[in-house]
């Protein structure tokens, strides 16, 4: 069973999947702190000076000056500016996906093309090519 397991492992997709998984969780901490720090604060200074990550909805009608306060408190928020951002997020790792799975499928090779079916056969006695359907040699009058 642990050779099984080994084979396994050892497989090439299997590597590659394991590299692609932590090459993607760095890549979303390089988008998720990209959204945070670069694309959201014009964003929200656009809007009025609004940081997105501090919007949110009390449900138990109190008002809480940050949703830091709100938390601490115990209050059940709902926090759509957090949303907002895994949003945002998420629609720039997929147009990145996009991008690359685009440029990747074009350097690729296209798959070659079947052989197309003959059409044409050689004749046993003159060696005249000659339609597959021919009954008879246009060259030789030979009956084939």
């Amino acid at each position: 069973m642990l050779k099984d397991f080994k084979a396994f492992v050892m497989r090439g997709n299997v590597l590659d999947l394991a590299v692609a998984v932590i090459i993607g969780a760095a890549f979303g901490g390089i988008v998720t702190s990209m959204v945070n720090d670069i694309v959201m604060p014009p964003i929200g200074l656009v809007l009025g000076h609004v940081d997105f990550k501090d919007l949110f909805l009390s449900l138990n009608g109190q008002g809480y000056a940050t949703l830091a306060a709100a938390k601490a408190a115990g209050a059940p928020v709902i926090a759509y500016g957090q949303f907002l951002n895994t949003v945002i997020n998420f629609l720039i790792i997929a147009f990145v996906i996009f991008v690359i799975v685009r440029q990747a499928s074009k350097l690729q090779k296209p798959a070659p093309a079947a052989p197309a079916a003959p059409t044409t056969k050689d004749c046993a006695f003159c060696c005249t090519a000659i339609p597959i359907a021919a009954k008879r040699c246009p060259n030789c009058t030979s009956q084939l």
